[in-house]
């Protein structure tokens, strides 16, 4: 009875945002119990590797050589502007829009699977490691990835959509 209450896109929310964040929680223990931090296991050569990393700054290490208590205050704060304003948007969205509804779920749970990491290590554990020679692509997270194929799914809706007047 009380399911049958709940709105189908708090269910999504819930089930999307959950996923990745079990995923991301997954591969990080995973990565912090089999693979030494600062080691890299190869899997395709020439292209990706794992290697475990700690970023204690924010995306592509902004800010990671201020002192930890300060960026940890910081990155925490700014984290839960950002889930707060990912979930009213996500609330506020047009039921007929399901791909930005999970666009926006994808951000909601990657921001909350990353400030798990800030909660409990002071930082957040980096593991997929992309590049082509000598060129690096930063190493990241399931977290991050899910974020930015949300902001992708975002940023496409508001190009290509019409909004509602």
């Amino acid at each position: 009875m009380f399911l049958s209450k709940i709105d189908a896109r708090y269910l999504k929310l819930t089930c999307v945002a959950g996923l990745v964040i079990i995923i991301d929680q997954i591969t990080k223990a995973a990565i912090l119990i089999f693979l030494p931090l600062y080691r890299s296991v190869s899997v395709i050569p020439g292209f990706f590797n794992l290697t475990h990393i700690h970023n204690p700054g924010g995306a592509f290490g902004f800010m990671s050589n201020q002192s930890s208590s300060l960026h940890n205050i910081i990155f925490l704060s700014i984290a839960s502007l950002a889930i707060c304003l990912i979930f009213y948007f996500y609330i506020n969205t047009p039921k007929k829009y399901t791909l930005l509804a999970t666009g926006l779920a994808l951000i909601f749970g990657g921001a909350i699977g990353n400030m798990i990491d800030r909660i409990r290590f002071g930082k957040v554990v980096d593991f997929l490691d992309f590049y082509i020679g000598d060129l690096h692509w930063p190493v990241f997270n399931v977290a991050d990835s899910a974020i930015s194929v949300g902001i992708v799914i975002f940023l496409f809706h508001l190009l290509f959509k019409k909004m509602p007047e």
